[in-house]
């Protein structure tokens, strides 16, 4: 059972790249709005997921020889490397990008393609450790991927693709998302203990994204009415991660 919802899940994730078609109904000033509100949204669940549930999940399969805070530093910097040298990038202005930030289209599309890989991954063996951390790690995945499936549809269009292909090859991308589910939980399943270092690894992975992309992202809001809305679903985002915590 665990193992088909989290095939299901990770469907609903890959499904999440066709979320990129909202920007040709609205106008630059909705989108820009609506993108405030999900960025500082997701960034809260993120850090409320990642150290309310992912970490003490992992320090409470671990053992005095599994070093998970080295994991979480390990993630993070893994991350990053993966942004350097795949050029991940998690675009919020659609077309205002420049295009020195992303190279070529279908570059982005091959690191988003590892980067759902990974999300993937962290769905699998959540979903093998326990169906509530399953359900709780795909909402954070979800929520961090809006934004970035948004900015990204811009980027393609940006960077000469079709409305039909920009959707069709994002959500090509995607799918890569179901593949890392299903060795995320065979590998789960069948190594001993390996959840214990995919948990804290998916931690760092989280904190980088809302470090060094998320929460910049809010910092740049320069109207105060603007910068407390972001603040408020900041804090709404962290206070959901820590009500689901009290009631699991």
């Amino acid at each position: 059972m665990n193992y088909i919802i989290a095939i299901i899940a990770s469907i609903v994730v890959s499904l999440g790249s066709f979320v990129g078609a909202i920007t040709l109904l609205l106008n630059e000033k909705v989108l820009n709005k609506v993108l405030v509100v999900l960025i500082s949204f997701s960034a809260g669940v993120l850090i409320g997921g990642t150290f309310l549930h992912l970490i003490p999940e992992a320090v409470e399969h671990g053992s005095d020889k599994v070093d998970i805070f080295s994991l979480v530093i390990l993630g993070f910097v893994l991350f990053f490397l993966l942004e350097k040298y795949f050029y991940w990038r998690h675009c919020h202005k659609g077309e205002q990008c420049e295009i020195h930030t992303h190279p070529v289209a279908y570059l982005i599309l091959l690191g988003d393609g590892i980067h759902n890989f990974i999300d993937g991954i962290i769905i699998g063996s959540s979903f093998y450790t326990d169906i509530k951390l399953g359900v709780i790690s795909t909402l954070m995945i979800i929520l961090h991927e809006i934004p970035q499936e948004l900015g990204d549809f811009g980027v393609l269009l940006y960077g000469g693709l079709t409305k039909f292909k920009a959707l069709f090859y994002n959500f090509l991308s995607a799918v890569t998302a179901i593949l890392g589910t299903i060795i995320g939980f065979f590998v789960s399943q069948n190594v001993h203990n390996v959840v214990v270092y995919l948990l804290p690894i998916a931690a760092g992975g989280f904190i980088y994204t809302a470090a060094s992309d998320l929460v910049p992202a809010i910092q740049k809001q320069k109207e105060l009415k603007t910068a407390n809305i972001s603040l408020f679903c900041f804090i709404f985002g962290i206070i959901l991660m820590f009500i689901l915590k009290v009631n699991h």
